[in-house]
């Protein structure tokens, strides 16, 4: 290893390690996002990400808005934290320029909103892991990690499902678990850009992901209308399928993913908190036959 990066590893807090191996695998983080998630107050938060800024493991910009003013600042990996993640993770370390190419096509990607928001699902439910005793985020992957060959296979499953490519792009797949209840999900956030039979269409991928695998978990889609959702509520009604899907609608009361916001497809009854989709949870190919 470099003299830079044994030295700056020492000055690391285990907090500070996670925060890093989110910004890898997820691109950036707002300030905002990030003290909801891992700390006890916003000044303490901004706190440790000047001293984080100070040992050049993160970088920072801030967008301007196209009506006057700025975003808050969004946070991604400097160079050097690039490093960390490598050595903590066993990987090679990476080229010298890669931080700065990836600061540069992130702060130049059309969907950066959309981006935001999936990030934002996560950070919901970290925070709200982060004030419940009973809550964990097992699990947060980005689209590219489930894209990798027999990303969802276990160590004993047959050489066809540890080969199996999905052909799903979920914006995200975690695993969550309180009361003593676990759900593996995908998630689909909706900008409402795509016609609704794309997303039902999209079903089908998850469907065929069970047949290989044998594991049928539910797909959430956020829907950033309460209209979108109903709408689609009724595409799905004229669109039978074996896979477990669950709606909600993005609105001003700013409720956790975690809570009672869950329209089940198929489900009669209230709406559902996340954990409690894990009945609907099936690690078996028949009920996707």
């Amino acid at each position: 290893m470099t003299e830079p990066l044994l030295r700056v590893q020492s000055a690391l807090t285990s907090r500070d390690i996670v925060l890093l191996g989110w910004l890898a695998d997820h691109g950036l983080l707002t300030s905002a996002q990030i003290a909801a998630a891992l700390y006890s107050s916003v000044n303490f938060a901004q706190r440790r990400l000047r001293k984080l800024l100070a040992l050049r493991v993160v970088d920072r910009f801030r967008p301007q808005r196209a009506d006057g003013g700025s975003y808050p600042y969004h946070y991604v990996l400097a160079q050097l934290g690039t490093e960390v993640i490598a050595a903590q993770r066993g990987e090679e370390l990476p080229r010298k320029d890669q931080a700065r190419r990836r600061r540069w096509h992130l702060t130049n990607r059309a969907n950066l909103p959309h981006l935001l928001g999936t990030n934002q699902f996560f950070i919901d439910l970290a925070a709200h892991a982060r004030t419940h005793n009973d809550a964990s985020l097992d699990r947060w992957w980005p689209t590219a990690r489930c894209q990798g060959s027999g990303a969802f296979a276990e160590p004993e499953d047959p050489v066809q499902v540890r080969a199996y490519t999905a052909r799903v792009r979920p914006d995200g797949h975690g695993i969550w678990t309180e009361g003593g209840r676990t759900v593996p999900f995908f998630l689909e956030y909706d900008t409402g850009t795509e016609p609704l039979w794309k997303l039902v269409d999209k079903v089908d991928g998850y469907l065929d992901l069970a047949r290989v695998t044998g594991r049928l978990w539910p797909v959430l889609f956020s829907l950033h209308s309460p209209a979108r959702a109903v709408n689609l509520q009724r595409r799905l009604a004229e669109h039978p399928t074996a896979v477990p899907v669950a709606t909600t609608a993005r609105t001003s009361d700013l409720r956790s993913p975690a809570e009672a916001i869950w329209w089940l497809y198929r489900h009669e009854g209230a709406l559902l908190t996340l954990a409690e989709l894990s009945d609907a949870v099936h690690d078996s190919t028949e009920s996707a036959a």
